[in-house]
């Protein structure tokens, strides 16, 4: 099957529950095409119908949002000279990470989330950008999944919000890192956890690097946001 027809299949099974459209995102030049929901509101409404969202955290489409620290740790990636080196990405949401990544030079790209909607609009993204060669969508549970390879680089953004994964995620990271490899966690510092840093500390080396970016909200109100990125390395 060629890359078009997977991506109409692709689509259509999105399609059965969402209205969509393309939207390209100018990056160093270059358009990165992303697959956004345009019925948002009327899906909501539904969910609030069926009384579906009783931990708004979790049952909320968060996924289909484009975080801005998907594009700051995208970008900082370039960092660790990706060319040969497999990256995984948990909680990867539409994956723009990855796509990014990708793009940078990393040879092969995980991307995974525990949303069966997630992994179908970010292989949308992979199949519409090209590149289906580098990168494949994997159902992931940091608390469950024992995968049976390990990575140069595990990359997360925005994930540490939910403070019952911090443990698993770290024994997640013990198992699935490779030698010399690197956890690298990026987070708005308005949702710093310093827990999660208490926990990492016991097992690991952590750095941590701010990375200041303007950011222009819906209302078209320009504010400056400060990330955290966090590099947590074998001890």
């Amino acid at each position: 099957m060629t890359s078009n027809s997977l991506l109409e299949t692709t689509l259509a099974q999105i399609h059965t529950r969402f209205e969509t459209a393309f939207e390209p995102l100018q990056l160093d030049g270059e358009p990165l095409w992303v697959l956004g929901i345009t019925n948002m509101r009327s899906h909501l409404d539904a969910l609030l119908a069926k009384n579906a969202i009783s931990d708004p955290l979790r049952d909320l489409p968060l996924w289909a949002k484009v975080w801005p620290a998907s594009f700051v740790l995208g970008r900082f990636l370039r960092k660790f000279e990706p060319e040969g080196k497999s990256l995984l990405e948990i909680g990867a949401g539409c994956g723009i990470t990855s796509c990014l990544a990708a793009r940078y030079g990393f040879e092969r790209v995980v991307l995974s989330d525990i949303v069966n909607d997630a992994l179908l609009f970010a292989q949308a993204n992979i199949l519409r950008n090209e590149l289906e060669q580098q990168v494949s969508v994997k159902h992931v549970d940091v608390c469950t999944t024992r995968l049976q390879e390990r990575f140069d680089i595990i990359a997360a953004s925005e994930i540490l919000y939910l403070d019952d994964i911090h443990r698993p995620l770290l024994r997640f990271f013990q198992r699935h890192l490779a030698t010399g490899g690197k956890a690298v966690l990026c987070t708005d510092v308005a949702r710093h956890k310093k827990r999660f840093l208490k926990l990492a500390e016991k097992e690991f080396s952590v750095t941590t690097q701010h990375v200041g970016v303007r950011s222009t909200d819906e209302d078209g109100t320009q504010q400056k946001r400060l990330y955290a990125i966090h590099i947590l390395e074998h001890a």
